[in-house]
């Protein structure tokens, strides 16, 4: 049986761990120092358990008086009903669940639930956060039980290590568990809801460097004097001309294209690698039907009839992902003198601006072009949605692009 020099002796462990007292009485010692009563008995040969708040707010003879109470109750045939109150005024209703509902089991639920709205990628980053950060502090604790004190404390531990944006993007996936164990009874409210202000505040969200409009003859002017892999050259300009994220670059198939000597070619990225999981069709100007063609020229695993390596735009056979690396075009940024100073995804950037500050498009086009468009079923049928609007805008951007170039100044 547990005495209180005993209890305070406890020290916390890397993982949690239990002391037993007697009659189904334990303390669950956390690895952040918190110790919370728990009482194990059964109903109908199915074991329960039954939380009974933390030491020392919750004495070890208020503890074992709230055991010797529920056990009389279920001796009476009566549901358990009591709960340890550490003032001592009242026997309120306990938070009751079953070693199933504890709060890792109900987030592995949650996880598999939107695993396939999720792209592996995002997915993994999810459930490290989660293995990492939370479980450790509240993963074996029943969620019904769980206070906002608890999660406070797991989310300011990834503060400390300066992590404060990270520390609220966990609070959001845990937000969305606890909301998720609502509907069906297993917890009755977000413990995280009105944790944000007790937390550290993020630091202002700094958008990625670009290359300034007013520069673009420059840049061109270093990159036609550059030296490096045409084949990088190539998807840079690819990615530029098209206003695509640098992974859609990366994975582009031949057999995403359309009518490619018709008068309405397009690029159809499939859902599954696309950031929102919705198909996008990127309507294709002449000079990206043309930088096609020298691609095309170039792939040399396609003329050779392999198709494994050949079926993509970039191919590169020693590679894991049998495609160009997603640091190969910023190395070029790099040897042009633009380490700090811009990134290959702020193309996507100059290109709203530059589009946005032209006057001649509605800033929904320009939108859905960047493919910054909601999730859900609406998307999903709106991928062709200002279709014949988007390719007189997408022709517009690259004769910009083509003028910047070839305009005559003196560097």
């Amino acid at each position: 049986m547990l005495t209180d020099v005993a209890l305070k002796a406890l020290k916390p462990r890397e993982k949690a761990y239990k002391q037993s007292d007697s009659g189904g009485l334990f303390l669950v010692i956390h690895p952040t120092g918190r110790k919370s009563w728990q009482l194990a008995y059964r109903v109908e040969s199915k074991q329960k358990f039954a939380s009974g708040g933390s030491y020392p707010d919750v004495s070890l003879k208020q503890a074992r008086d709230w055991r010797d109470t529920i056990k009389a109750q279920l001796t009476l045939g009566m549901q358990p009903t009591a709960k340890p109150d550490p003032d001592g005024y009242r026997i309120s209703a306990p938070v009751v669940v079953a070693p199933s509902e504890t709060f890792e089991q109900v987030a592995r639920e949650w996880y598999a639930k939107r695993l396939p709205g999720w792209t592996p990628r995002y997915a993994g980053v999810i459930m490290r956060r989660l293995e990492a950060d939370i479980f450790p502090y509240v993963g074996r604790e029943a969620i019904a039980a769980i206070t906002p004190r608890q999660m406070l404390e797991a989310f300011r531990a990834i503060e400390t290590r300066g992590a404060v944006e990270m520390a609220h993007r966990v609070k959001n996936h845990c937000s969305e568990v606890f909301r998720y164990a609502i509907p069906d009874g297993r917890c009755v409210s977000d413990p995280c809801r009105d944790l944000a202000p007790g937390m550290g505040r993020p630091k202002p969200v700094q958008h990625l460097s670009k290359v300034a409009a007013k520069d673009l003859p420059a840049f061109f002017a270093k990159l036609n004097l550059d030296q490096g892999d045409r084949m990088s050259h190539l998807a840079l300009r690819w990615t530029m001309l098209t206003m695509v994220r640098t992974q859609e670059t990366r994975f582009a198939e031949w057999s995403e294209f359309e009518d490619l000597d018709g008068e309405e070619p397009i690029w159809r990225i499939p859902s599954d690698r696309m950031k929102m999981r919705s198909e996008h069709l990127v309507p294709l100007p002449p000079q990206a039907v043309e930088l096609l063609k020298e691609i095309r020229r170039r792939n040399v695993y396609l003329a050779a009839g392999n198709m494994q390596l050949g079926k993509y735009l970039f191919p590169v056979a020693n590679s894991k992902t049998q495609t160009i690396s997603e640091n190969r075009m910023l190395d070029i940024m790099y040897r042009i003198g633009l380490r700090g100073k811009a990134t290959v995804h702020g193309f996507r950037g100059l290109a709203s601006t530059v589009l946005n500050e032209s006057g001649l498009f509605e800033p929904d086009w320009i939108e859905h072009q960047l493919a910054h468009v909601s999730r859900g079923v609406r998307a999903a049928y709106n991928s062709a949605r200002y279709l014949s609007h988007r390719r007189k805008m997408m022709i517009w951007w690259a004769n910009y692009l083509e003028y910047a170039e070839n305009v005559d100044r003196d560097f």
